[in-house]
């Protein structure tokens, strides 16, 4: 059986960096829980897998489940997340950058702060990449190139 990662409220809250999730009358840990989640659909929570391993493992967690909360505020805010591009005040217009055609994924989490951390983090710990395909050593993607799969 593979070391998963469990979630940990009280170090999630206790963080300076997610201080606007702090409040537990608006974040209560059994929300903060569910977007937690979340998060493991698109980060492993396994502690030794692929590139990015325990406690970095862990921060990169945090750091997606921060990004999934920051958009749901946004959205919930009645605005459209996205990386603003120009603004105008007279006659209200903004524009705000298209997701670009080559990767969807990467623009997705540069509209938010903690979004944008955890880009840097990937990219800091992936120079050297995982290994993409094929089912050797599970790490990396599934054969269809998707999601982690590390269990």
């Amino acid at each position: 059986m593979a070391d998963i990662i469990l979630f940990n409220y009280a170090e999630f809250v206790a963080n300076p960096q997610f201080k606007a999730f702090s409040n537990p009358a608006e974040y209560p840990e059994v929300t903060i829980q569910a977007y937690w989640n979340s998060a493991i659909n698109y980060i492993s929570d396994v502690r030794n897998c692929g590139n990015v391993q325990g406690e970095q493992r862990r921060y990169a967690i945090d750091l997606m489940t921060a990004h999934l909360m920051y958009l749901s505020t946004v959205i919930a805010a009645g605005q459209v997340p996205g990386i603003m591009q120009n603004a105008q005040i007279d006659k209200v217009s903004v524009g705000l950058t298209p997701p670009p055609l080559k990767n969807e994924f990467d623009w997705w989490l540069m509209i938010s702060p903690y979004g944008q951390m955890l880009l840097a983090l990937l990219q800091a710990n992936t120079a050297g990449g995982d290994y993409y395909g094929g089912s050797a050593p599970r790490l990396g993607f599934n054969q269809a190139g998707m999601f982690p799969w590390c269990r």
